[in-house]
């Protein structure tokens, strides 16, 4: 064909030659029969690439296999590049079984070969590839390369490292692609030692970090935890492609090294590299994470100018991050603006209404949504349990089986928080059994919830035998739902017994110190107390607001202040709920002169007294005698404070007035209380007048009392 043409051999390259064929096949011998609409004759060569042309893979491997005659190896190319694109493959074993038919079976074309082992990974048929690979009576690097990509690429990573071995065993020198592909099985396979060992091997055969090799170890060393190493092969790399930013900013992401990550995205950007919208979307995360709000407007304009404004993975991020930065209104306008409002952008919406308590917006929300899923549903049902709406979750709970394709562990593990909140174990059971039918009961969310139902609604012999039948499977929030159960009922003893039991299998977190903590002064127990307070210093265990506030109430209900007060002065930071047990402590110890100066320090510290504060208050004054005092902060909680008296202050106001004989302004209180004193504060009264011959008062003290039977 070249004589006729009268082209030089050596000017003709391989696409030109492809569509010089294509031309001369699909340009018609007969005009007439052209015209008539019967197929031109053709050569099978032509046929395939006319029907590779056409992307016809089924008529191209039917002409193939009619076809004994071997095809140059651009043919066999092309048709094995299609079948990659459409995942065919049956088809690519009929093009191996041609390939292997039509040449000498001693020599086979190992470049071809190759590529077939290649395509077999892509279109998930590792077992194929494997085969051929056996099979093969020559190899190279190459085919060596294919393979073991082939498994990698298909996830099958510990094939690939155990090809990488015999590879090296084998005397065969990898090449850059191997070693990246050797890389990623590593860091699937979390093999931190077999990642440094390929990382010598890389140094050993004198291969300079590339960018494609030194992406490869940030990720293994990011993904086994090693953040510093991680950072260091980044630093190596001279120009970091937009690939290899978001290897680092992803790492630092999923090791929750949220501040470092967006350090990583802000340097991408200070250097001029544009960002891929997954790199945007973590650091959105990032910012979601850690509330930087500022940080994410900034991100907001960075997507404004790299043109990513309409990418729908983007813009549920920014929804999302401005719902969890709590800025509602931004999210509604980022939502409002958007041209690919899907699912997720809806429910990013729902759960933001839903976190700040904006049931009703999100009842509405909701109810406009085009497309709903289980999270959106779920979503929801969330915002009635966190409202303590408990009748409206079971109304939406019997909604979403009617009208929901689906319920999951998540939507059951609701229905059971519903129960806790009603202490209603009977639908808790109901729940369970229709667990057990749709075959949920086994997983460990579901069993966790279904625990802390049964311990909280006061069946601790239930939830124990659940705990015992989950073996293995329980964890640190399974130990603390039976631990909360059992302190929470009075079973102090039983509770650090189980505890100590928690040591040997389990490691407590921050909330099992809490719950203990608060078991501890029920039963006075302060050895435990101490050891618990031990163990936090010598595990280093964050000892927050929360477990410092338990520590000094333990420390002062056993009479230890000087202990409370170290812990208390420890602490930097300190809430309404520290301040309130030292008060409370100092009053329940005698010292009820120091819990005043404790709330005028408080109030200096800018901390609000609440309801439990002059509980406190009204306590240190009697044990003090100051009832002018007491009475003068019972009558500016509500004036000064806004802190509306509950029964309980009632109750020490007639305390302090009866065991220090103000009989008379006693008599005057009660008369302006807005109710009338319960039968154990008339038993009180009369108590107290009879001892101090106050008749008038003990008449009707007593007349209550009697009529009161």
């Amino acid at each position: 064909m070249r004589e006729r043409e009268g082209a030089p051999s050596m000017a003709v390259t391989a696409s030109s030659l492809v569509q010089r064929l294509i031309q001369h096949a699909v340009r018609p011998r007969n005009p007439t029969k052209a015209r008539c609409g019967r197929p031109p004759d053709a050569s099978p060569h032509s046929a395939i690439l006319q029907h590779l042309a056409a992307g016809d893979i089924r008529a191209a491997i039917d002409v193939l296999s009619r076809s004994p005659s071997r095809f140059p190896p651009y043919v066999y190319s092309g048709l094995l590049q299609l079948c990659a694109s459409r995942r065919a493959l049956v088809a690519v074993r009929r093009i191996e079984s041609h390939i292997i038919s039509s040449c000498d079976p001693s020599t086979p074309s190992t470049f071809l070969l190759n590529r077939t082992i290649e395509t077999y990974g892509r279109c998930g048929g590792i077992a194929d590839a494997l085969e051929l690979f056996d099979e093969m009576p020559r190899r190279n690097g190459g085919t060596w390369n294919a393979v073991i990509s082939a498994c990698s690429g298909a996830g099958c990573a510990a094939d690939a490292v155990f090809l990488f071995a015999r590879m090296h065993c084998s005397g065969i020198r990898p090449n850059a692609v191997t070693f990246a592909s050797v890389l990623g099985s590593c860091a699937n396979l979390l093999a931190l030692m077999l990642a440094k060992q390929v990382h010598g091997l890389i140094l050993k055969f004198g291969f300079c970090v590339n960018v494609i090799l030194g992406t490869s170890l940030v990720d293994v060393y990011g993904k086994c935890w090693i953040m510093d190493e991680a950072q260091k092969m980044f630093d190596e790399i001279s120009n970091p492609n937009p690939v290899s930013w978001n290897v680092i900013v992803r790492r630092y992401l999923d090791l929750n090294m949220r501040e470092e990550a967006l350090v990583m995205f802000s340097k991408m950007i200070r250097v001029g590299v544009r960002p891929m919208s997954f790199t945007v979307s973590s650091a959105l995360i990032a910012c979601s994470d850690v509330s930087r709000l500022k940080a994410g407007c900034q991100i907001h304009g960075v997507v404004v100018k790299c043109g990513y404004g309409r990418d729908s993975i983007i813009e549920s991020s920014l929804v999302e991050m401005y719902v969890k930065c709590g800025f509602l209104e931004y999210a509604q306008c980022v939502f409002n603006y958007s041209v690919s409002r899907d699912v997720v952008s809806w429910t990013s919406m729902l759960s933001g209404y839903v976190s700040c308590g904006r049931i009703y917006e999100a009842e509405f929300l909701f109810y406009e949504m085009p497309e709903r899923n289980v999270v959106s549903w779920n979503s929801l049902l969330s915002g009635y349990v966190q409202s303590n709406c408990w009748d409206k979750a079971f109304e939406f709970f019997n909604e979403m089986l009617s009208e929901a394709e689906e319920i999951d562990v998540v939507t059951l593990g609701l229905m059971l928080n519903a129960c806790s909140g009603l202490l209603d174990i009977e639908k808790g059971k109901q729940i369970h059994g229709f667990a057990y039918r749709n075959f949920c009961h086994h997983m460990l969310l579901f069993n966790n919830a279904l625990l802390d139902m049964y311990a909280k609604c006061g069946n601790l012999k239930s939830s124990k035998v659940l705990f015992i039948l989950m073996g293995c499977k329980r964890d640190t929030v399974s130990w603390n739902s039976l631990l909360t159960g059992y302190a929470r009922h009075g079973r102090s003893e039983e509770a650090f017994n189980i505890f100590s039991l928690m040591l040997r299998e389990n490691t407590p977190n921050e909330f099992t110190f809490s719950v203990m903590l608060s078991a501890s002064p029920n039963i006075f127990m302060l050895d435990q107390g101490k050891q618990m307070h031990g163990y936090m210093i010598r595990n280093s265990i964050k000892i927050d607001v929360v477990i410092r506030a338990a520590l000094v109430d333990v420390y002062c209900k056993c009479g230890l202040l000087d202990y409370a007060l170290r812990v208390f002065n420890e602490c930097s930071v300190r809430d309404i709920v520290l301040w309130n047990s030292l008060i409370l402590g100092c009053a329940y110890l005698g010292r009820g002169d120091y819990s005043i100066e404790l709330f005028q320090e408080m109030q200096k510290d800018g901390i609000r007294a609440d309801d439990i504060t002059f509980m406190g208050i009204l306590h240190a004054c009697i044990g003090a005698g100051f009832v002018s005092l007491g009475r003068w902060y019972f009558e500016r909680m509500v004036s000064e404070y806004g802190v509306m008296p509950r029964l309980e202050h009632y109750q020490c106001m007639i305390e302090q007035l009866c065991k220090h004989g103000f009989l008379v302004e006693l008599e005057e209180f009660i008369e302006q209380m807005p109710f009338e004193p319960t039968i154990p504060m008339w038993t009180k009264i009369y108590e107290y007048c009879t001892r101090h011959r106050y008749e008038r008062l003990g008449e009707v003290a007593s007349s209550r009392i009697s009529h009161s039977f």
